[in-house]
């Protein structure tokens, strides 16, 4: 099969402004020929009777397992049955693109075009986060050298520098060095920009209006007194407002077939809330009759963020939820070597059916319309895809065998078909906890009943801040996990037949722009680094100016 990006040449684009007019939509600014910026005030009413669908999945390998790919597929496939669908999905990071994970832009026949636009700089919504981010950290350093009016602390500075890249070296470093006029010496750490609360506030804003507030808000440090200081108190809102202007529109570009697809945010879900934006989604509730939607990893992270963080801070009510799933994760799952994947064994499969059995178990708790979607694998068997299907049916819940990625569409009709009806009943959507319910119990919850943990144990650095959480009145906000995407539990090779394990909380931080609170498991980094062979080895431009080696 040709790869993505030789997918990607062949097919003929349509311009942006032809998009635009299938969907009514005449609020826009043009980036470039297949790229447009829409008009905030497409966010502002819900279309009558309109659908939002939340694709997720099971744990994946480490090379993933086509949720993004599924989501496009589906959404091309609805319009192929003669539904008005979009897709919405969030912005790649440049951190995967050249590290190893690779882009977030599907893949094979169900792809976001253009895919090598998308997939780099796209329309520099992530360099204005950057900027934004790396703004306040220049008037903060500013604000104690020139006096420190507020008396902040040096050693309770929580606001990181960040850079759109895995660059393990800015994990720890020291700023300040140098002559007395090159600022005042500290340590300080960088992390990665779909790590930030900027990315995060991005997302759940809802206006300009929206968004200041909640820049307002975000705490930078902790004065001498452990009062928080804020970005309003070094008088940086303003500044940032104007630098995230046109970062915070919505991105309109389309499919492989031409389908409308809205990508906007890009937070991470193993170390950020995971969703695409608020405004984008909105968008495509206030454009759309089917707005197919996704989070970042596994339904243990992103789906469960989407629906305690994005949803509850958003007022969005899911109507189905498709959980992804393949048959080589659920080989992987059950202990099965990952270069043995491609060999049928009915054994290791029914071993980590259980992985997908938890999964659906969990979004049962949010909600009834659940659909699993079985993303095959050529190496996949007619025996494997039918034991899946076999032990789905006996939760009450049907798995629908897919082919998007080979097929487009096409491969994702019969999919398409049984979420119209399923869409049909009542969700009753709830939420897992209440968030008034105290940090800590939020926690264990979240831990017991999504991780299927035996306890949360703090360390003392997490008990403190949970201690100074409460005090300052910030333990009614929701809680975002930050921790491993390749299991259930906080350690990435521990497989479903674990049990009895403890979830570690090494520290908490408060997001109070974003509005939620974020626990650090054990081993989660919020700035990855570079593997051995990093896809960035592969990248280039030939002589016709073509990109080469991107997928």
């Amino acid at each position: 099969m040709k790869t993505d990006i030789e997918i990607a040449r062949e097919v003929e684009l349509k311009e942006i402004d032809e998009i635009c007019k299938n969907l009514a939509v005449d609020k826009y600014d043009k980036f470039g020929k297949y790229k447009a910026k829409l008009d905030l005030s497409y966010a502002d009413k819900k279309k009558e009777g309109s659908k939002l669908i939340l694709v997720t999945a099971t744990n994946p390998t480490p090379s993933g397992e086509g949720k993004t790919t599924m989501n496009i597929g589906l959404s091309m496939a609805l319009n192929k049955i003669g539904k008005n669908a979009i897709s919405v999905l969030r912005e790649p990071s440049l951190g995967p693109s050249f590290g190893r994970k690779g882009g977030a832009a599907g893949g094979g026949y169900s792809q976001v075009l253009p895919m090598d636009e998308i997939n780099l700089h796209f329309t520099g919504d992530f360099h204005a986060i950057t900027s934004a981010v790396n703004l306040v950290a220049a008037i903060l350093d500013n604000h104690i050298y020139q006096g420190n009016e507020k008396n902040i602390d040096p050693n309770q500075i929580v606001w990181r520098r960040c850079v759109d890249l895995n660059d393990r070296a800015l994990r720890n470093i020291v700023i300040g060095l140098g002559n007395r006029t090159d600022g005042v010496t500290r340590e300080d750490k960088f992390d990665i920009t779909v790590a930030t609360e900027m990315m995060a506030v991005l997302c759940l804003a809802t206006s300009m209006e929206d968004f200041k507030e909640k820049v307002s808000k975000m705490i930078v440090a902790y004065d001498y007194a452990n009062n928080p200081v804020t970005v309003d108190d070094i008088k940086a809102t303003g500044s940032v407002a104007v630098i995230m202007k046109d970062a915070l529109r919505a991105n309109l570009v389309q499919t492989t077939e031409n389908t409308p697809a809205i990508i906007h945010g890009g937070p991470f879900a193993n170390i950020a809330h995971g969703c695409n934006s608020l405004i984008a989604t909105k968008t495509g509730l206030g454009i759309a009759d089917y707005v197919v939607t996704e989070a970042g990893f596994g339904a243990d992270l992103g789906a469960e963020k989407f629906n305690d963080i994005k949803c509850r801070l958003g007022d969005l009510k899911p109507d189905a939820t498709v959980i992804v799933t393949s048959i080589r994760s659920l080989k992987y799952h059950a202990g099965m070597p990952l270069d043995e994947l491609a060999a049928e064994n009915l054994d290791y499969l029914e071993k980590g059916f259980k992985n997908l059995q938890i999964h659906i178990e969990n979004m049962k708790k949010f909600g009834n319309n659940i659909l699993v979607a079985i993303n095959k694998f050529a190496s996949d068997t007619d025996e494997e895809i039918a034991l899946v299907q076999k032990l789905t049916e006996k939760l009450a819940v049907k798995a629908i065998e897919t082919t998007v990625f080979t097929d487009g569409s096409e491969g994702g009709v019969e999919l398409a078909q049984n979420l119209v009806k399923v869409c049909e009943n009542d969700n009753e959507f709830n939420y897992l906890y209440d968030e008034k319910l105290p940090a800590k119990e939020k926690l264990d919850i979240i831990a017991k009943e999504i991780y299927r943990a035996k306890e949360v144990v703090y360390t003392q650095k997490a008990e403190k801040e949970m201690i100074r959480i409460e005090s300052l009145g910030y333990g009614d906000l929701p809680i975002c996990v930050a921790k491993t995407p390749y299991s259930l539990s906080d350690d990435p090779n521990k497989n479903i037949s674990a049990k009895d394990y403890e979830i570690t909380i090494r520290d908490v931080r408060v997001n109070a722009g974003a509005g939620f609170l974020v626990a650090y498991t054990d081993n989660v980094l919020t700035m990855p680094g570079l593997p051995k062979e990093p896809n960035a080895y592969q990248i280039d431009i030939d002589e016709n100016g073509e990109i080469v080696g991107l997928f």
